[in-house]
């Protein structure tokens, strides 16, 4: 948590307070109660204002760390055996923009999304604004037969998502919310239109990877099975190694990879 507070980094609270004044004035509030989100979350301060908007903050060290992650996935993906598909933004009002458009992509495939509001620019700061969701949980707050439950729904959404040329870039648990039993989908991140395909894999393999230390391998992929093929499976697969080594993931690759053969090799 500190290297990630470190990383972060600090916006000054008179920054943050001109934001709180431009919300304030943009939706001719008298005034606005701020209240900030101590969330693990290396790429914006978040907060929520009113209990009403759920916004992100994003600095410039903020862009900074997104284009360093986006070398070492990019890296990544390169030791599974394609180029790198991910993509940086020029700076934090785009990487703002970028979510914004991509939420609204989602709620016009059919998908659940926070409603999309605004994204704007305050003192060099990229500010998005979505719905706030109360009351939600993340996929790994729930209990086992719930995430089971769940598990179909999840991977039928996704592949909604590709077939509807939508790529996520950063599926995982803490970024599928559930409320009122329905799934909900936040934190997109950019990729690369010309390493589409593989990206879908990526994002296979993400999903895989989120769901297997909370619902075994075989439930995983068998609940993986009712929304993409045999063969998509394997694709998705080479990205298994890739994916366990971020931070932000932790699952039996072994286990998930024979499970695929298994499904891969029956009648």
């Amino acid at each position: 948590m500190e290297l990630r507070r470190l990383l972060r980094g600090r916006v000054e609270w008179s920054r943050l307070e001109a934001v709180a004044r431009e919300i304030r004035d943009r939706y001719d509030r008298e005034s606005v109660h701020v209240r900030f989100l101590d969330a693990d979350n290396w790429l914006s301060t978040p907060m929520v204002i009113d209990d009403r908007w759920f916004v992100k903050v994003i600095s410039r060290q903020n862009s900074v760390v997104h284009a360093l992650f986006t070398t070492g996935r990019n890296l990544g993906a390169f030791s599974s055996g394609t180029e790198g598909f991910f993509e940086h933004f020029a700076d934090p009002v785009e990487m703002a923009e970028h979510e914004l458009e991509a939420t609204e992509r989602m709620r016009e495939i059919g998908l659940n999304a926070p409603e999309p509001v605004e994204a704007f620019e305050v003192d060099g700061l990229g500010v998005l604004v979505l719905e706030y969701l109360p009351a939600f949980r993340t996929l790994d707050e729930l209990d086992e037969a719930a995430e089971a439950d769940l598990a179909p729904a999840l991977f039928q959404a996704l592949a909604t998502m590709h077939d509807n040329d939508l790529l996520h870039g950063d599926l995982r648990a803490e970024n599928v919310l559930i409320r009122d039993g329905e799934i909900y989908f936040i934190d997109a991140t950019n990729v690369r239109e010309e390493g589409a395909q593989d990206a879908k894999s990526y994002d296979v393999a993400c999903a895989l990877g989120a769901l297997e230390p909370l619902i075994g391998g075989k439930r995983t992929v068998e609940a993986a099975s009712e929304a993409f093929s045999a063969d998509e499976l394997l694709d998705a697969a080479r990205f298994l190694d890739f994916v366990n080594i971020r931070p932000d993931h932790d699952f039996d690759a072994a286990m998930i990879q024979g499970e695929i053969e298994k499904r891969a090799s029956s009648p």
